[in-house]
Order: C-alpha cells, then structure tokens, then sequence
C-alpha cells in the first residue's frame, strides 16, 4: 500500500501542477487582449526579454552553425558529397536546430528571470498591494511578459538563424574555399517555404509556453524567499520539458501535413 502512494503521489502531483497551468494559460486566454492594455510595460518586456538575449542568442548559434559544419565535413567527405554541405547544415539549423536551441536559451535565461522577479514580487506582498491601489496586476506582470515572449523569440530564431548560418560559411572556409555568393545560393536553393514557416510558427508556441511557465511559478510562489529559487528553478525545468514537447508535436504535425 505504501508503495503504491509512493508511486501514485508524484502522479497525482504532477496532474494538478498541469491542470493548474493549463488554467493559468486559459486564464491569461481569456483576460490577456482585453483592454486597458499596459503598452509601456509590453515595450519594456520586449526590450528586456528580445533585446537584451541577442549577444547569448548571438554566440551560441554562430559556434553551433561552426561547430555542426566541421563536425559534418568528415561524412560528407567520405561519401564525395562535400558541394552538399551548405545545404544539408542550413536545413538542419533552421528547421530543427536553431529554434530549438534558442528556446531552452530563452527557457533559462528569460523562464528564470521571469519567475523571480514576479515570485519575489509575490512573497514581499508587492502584488497585493498592486491590487489594493486598483492595478491589475495579472494584466500587468503576466499578461505583458506572456505577450513579449510569444513575440520576440521567433524574431530571436530568425536572428539566430542569420548568425548561425553566417558560422556555416565560415565553418565551409575552414577546409576549402566557397565564395560568400555560391554559399548563399547553395542554402537558399535547398531551404523551401516548407522548412522556414514550421519552424517559425513553433517558435511561438515556445515563446508562449516560456511566458506562461515562468509567469505562473512567480505567480503561485510560497515560502517566502526559499520559494522564489524554488519557483525560478521550475521555471527553467518545466519550460525546456514542454518544449520538447512542443517540438515532438510539431514534428509529428509537419510530417502528417508533408505527407497529404
């Protein structure tokens, strides 16, 4: 019998920490869009959450386009498919890699941030005073930050991607000479609207599911100042759980769509 709690308790955990969620984010659903609208907030969440990610968005995708090129060099060479690499990379990193790496950069980065700065907000009653002087604070801290992930990470994949490729070229350069034009038209003939709009549509959802994980550990933070390390850890491991799976289900969703 005791076993059996042992094992059906994390469960049972586990199923009200996700319909608490999932009610968090229909709550935000149905409240986030209504005015009055906090455009000031909204800006400054944009500028914090899109502007400054840019230099670790920046880095991490040029070693990773440089690292996955020389790392696919030796394969490629060995079969005599050298003249494919440009498009064999640049279709792995916009489809799959990118966004994907972007977004648990996002989840650690922006998802703990997020869950601090509103879970302290939280425990020091700042929220509650928020309410007492007649400001929304659910519009304000989580409707603003929600909205500003939804929007900026995919303007982050698409800057990602750029970087990313740019390492690729140079990665190219690495064991031979490829001019800076035939790279470019080598990546562009292989990349369809088919493998750039899936991987921008997901984005979103990555950005959403950030917003809504990390807003709602900061919101639902308890015990005082051990909570809101408790909160902002969450954040970071829930987030980068849901998206991949999120990225599971767009898989699956665009190979059903590729085959009809």
């Amino acid at each position: 019998m005791d076993t059996n709690n042992a094992f059906l308790r994390p469960v049972k955990s586990f199923l009200v920490e996700a319909g608490e969620l999932s009610a968090f984010a229909w709550r935000f659903i149905r409240e986030g869009f209504k005015p009055p609208y906090e455009y000031g907030e909204l800006l400054r969440q944009s500028y914090e959450i899109g502007y400054r990610s840019i230099p670790l968005v920046s880095f991490t995708a040029f070693i990773m386009g440089l690292v996955i090129t020389i790392q696919s060099h030796p394969a490629l060479e060995a079969f005599g498919a050298e003249s494919w690499l440009p498009s064999i990379v640049s279709e792995s990193l916009v489809r799959e890699i990118t966004p994907v790496i972007t977004a648990l950069i996002c989840a650690g980065k922006v998802g703990s941030s997020i869950g601090a700065e509103i879970g302290s907000m939280k425990v020091t009653e700042q929220i509650d005073a928020m309410e007492v002087s007649g400001t929304n604070p659910f519009k304000y801290l989580v409707a603003t930050r929600i909205i500003s992930t939804t929007l900026m990470l995919p303007l982050l994949v698409i800057f990602g991607d750029v970087v990313a490729l740019y390492g690729g070229y140079l990665g190219v350069n690495i064991r031979g000479v490829t001019s800076m034009n035939l790279f470019w038209t080598q990546v562009f003939n292989k990349l369809e609207f088919g493998d750039v709009f899936p991987s921008i549509i997901k984005s979103i959802f990555f950005g959403f599911v950030i917003g809504v994980v990390g807003t709602y550990k900061g919101y639902t933070t308890k015990n005082g100042t051990e909570g809101v390390g408790r909160s902002a850890n969450a954040a970071v491991v829930i987030a980068s759980f849901v998206v991949f799976i999120v990225d599971l289900l767009a898989a699956q969703i665009a190979d059903i769509l590729q085959l009809t």
